[in-house]
């Protein structure tokens, strides 16, 4: 059996996927209204102001847990728990004159922004967007460094704090200013400003939480610095070298990987400005606000798995212990294919009645084409997103950079004949998102094998759990048309296929023993869930 140690790194990282897929459902909850209120054109406000916060996050501060978590957690397993605490101190001060100095750029920049996708009113949310930086820069060295003593907790109730925070204040902001705005031409801008503030208001919230659980832990954590008398302290130039030359790999990763949204957003814009009969910020609306946030929340599971299985990579491959860096990448990717196969089954073929559900007085049909022909880039971002913290893990740094920059460049090139020589539209969008992950998926896997001796499993990592997904697909389908033909009512329609879908699926995983009983014991709870299969007979009793 394997150790239950060596696999807590599936364990934090299911409660950091717990907790991030609540937040984005949450966030998708709150969308709802907020769509309803400011409409899809500023829904196209709210996403193209987001696309430069968000590159400029990554620049500032989205890159400090990773970072901050694999120097912790290096420093930790040797026991120099002092310097792990500097390492914490000195990220803080840096991370606050960067964040600032970013935020302060953003909100000078909003203009620029909103000239260069061709639409003014962009800069009126980005503005009010733009202090959310500084704060979520400060949120993460202490996320980083929670993460980097293998608790992911902490990340996880702040999460889930902030997003509560930002649902409702994003809303309650969004019509108040709707409706002190109502004479404006820019009406749905403030609407959209609403919705940031929201952001900003969330941050704050969950920075304040994190700072708690901090001062509560502070007596145990200054106890263990104190005992620390063996290890000679790092000086902060030491630790700032450290922390750069781990941070610049990231955040290059990250910035291209960010830049497919920020490209996608600019070209559109450019290119839809010159075809007659298209309003590009009621497409982008709806690419961004729609099939974007369905397709991402499933990623949320690889994005969490991938930040907790760097500081658990790290220790292994540190120590020279291939076995178990390989006995971690096949788990990992086992259990992320798991959920992300279904979950793009299930957008592709429940596509219209979730949009119906979810965004019941906005266009619909357009929405659910999209969700149609672009699920399957729920399976391409999950893995490329999981082995990019793979290879961070293993110490190639630079690989994932590469293989974003490249895969950005054939992106930009496919996209721009979409669409301006296909006159594809959104659906060249679709398509070229697609072909920007695919491409980091096929680099990251031939630089798993090279790099790490890795050779995957394709049965039940990919082809068994495929089939499964496809019976699974069908009895959602049918169930939903049935109970739609007889109730006649959309949600209770939906919320039946799906649930007969996940018995479903989950049954033909274990009956077709794609997934061991060893492997379930590894999973989150996974002898309680194999104690109730047994009884189920099906799984054979010891």
């Amino acid at each position: 059996m394997r150790d239950t140690k060596q696999n807590n790194y599936l364990v934090q990282g299911s409660i950091l996927a717990i907790s991030s897929i609540l937040s984005r459902f949450i966030g998708m909850l709150y969308r709802i209204p907020l769509t309803n209120i400011v409409g899809d054109v500023g829904m196209g406000y709210y996403s193209s102001a987001y696309e430069l916060y968000n590159l400029a996050l990554i620049l500032s501060s989205y890159s400090i847990p990773t970072a901050v978590s694999k120097l912790v957690s290096s420093m930790e397993s040797k026991k120099q728990y002092r310097n792990a605490h500097r390492v914490f101190l000195c990220t803080l001060k840096l991370a606050s004159v960067i964040g600032l100095l970013m935020s302060l750029f953003v909100y000078a920049f909003a203009g620029v922004w909103a000239s260069m996708v061709k639409s003014a009113p962009v800069a009126i949310p980005l503005r009010v967007l733009s202090p959310t930086i500084f704060v979520f820069a400060l949120m993460g060295v202490f996320r980083g460094y929670f993460q980097g003593k293998h608790t992911m907790v902490p990340t996880a109730l702040s999460q889930l704090i902030e997003q509560g925070v930002n649902a409702v204040v994003s809303v309650v902001a969004a019509y108040r200013l709707m409706q002190e705005h109502n004479a404006s031409v820019d009406m749905e801008a403030y609407g959209a400003a609403g919705g940031t503030l929201g952001s900003l208001a969330g941050a704050l919230v969950g920075l304040v939480t994190l700072l708690g659980i901090y001062v509560m832990n502070y007596g145990y954590i200054k106890k263990r610095v104190k005992l620390d008398r063996k290890n000679r302290p790092k000086g902060t130039g030491e630790i700032s070298r450290m922390l750069v030359l781990t941070v610049i790999p990231i955040i290059l990763s990250q910035t291209i990987y960010q830049l497919s949204g920020t490209v996608d957003n600019t070209v559109f814009g450019q290119v839809m400005d010159g075809q007659a009969g298209e309003d590009a910020a009621f497409l982008w609306g709806i690419y961004s606000n729609k099939y974007r946030m369905l397709t991402n929340l499933p990623v949320a599971i690889a994005t969490a798995l991938g930040t907790s299985i760097v500081p658990a990579l790290a220790n292994t491959y540190a120590i020279g212990d291939d076995d178990g860096v390989r006995d971690k990448i096949a788990s990992s990717v086992k259990f992320n294919m798991l959920i992300a196969i279904p979950a793009a089954v299930g957008m592709a073929v429940l596509a219209k009645p979730i949009i119906m559900a979810l965004f019941p007085s906005t266009e619909t049909e357009l929405s659910a084409k999209l969700l149609q022909v672009g699920s399957a880039a729920i399976v391409f971002f999950a893995y490329s997103t999981l082995t990019n913290g793979i290879l961070q893990g293993i110490d190639r740094m630079r690989l994932p950079v590469l293989h974003a920059a490249f895969s950005l460049a054939l992106h930009v090139v496919v996209l721009f004949v979409l669409l301006k020589v296909f006159q594809m539209s959104v659906y060249g969008l679709v398509l070229g998102n697609i072909t920007y992950a695919l491409g980091v998926c096929a680099l990251n896997w031939a630089s798993i094998r090279r790099y790490a001796y890795y050779q995957q499993e394709l049965r039940t990592t990919f082809l068994m759990p495929s089939l499964c997904a496809a019976i699974m697909g069908a009895v959602a389908y049918l169930t939903y048309q049935g109970v739609y033909g007889i109730a006649q009512r959309n949600l209770p329609a939906l919320t039946a296929a799906i649930a007969l879908a996940l018995i479903c699926y989950c049954a033909l995983l274990v009956a077709t023993r794609t997934v061991s009983e060893e492997e379930l014991l590894g999973f989150p709870k996974g002898s309680a869930l194999v104690r109730f299969l047994r009884r189920l007979h099906l799984l054979a009793k010891e």
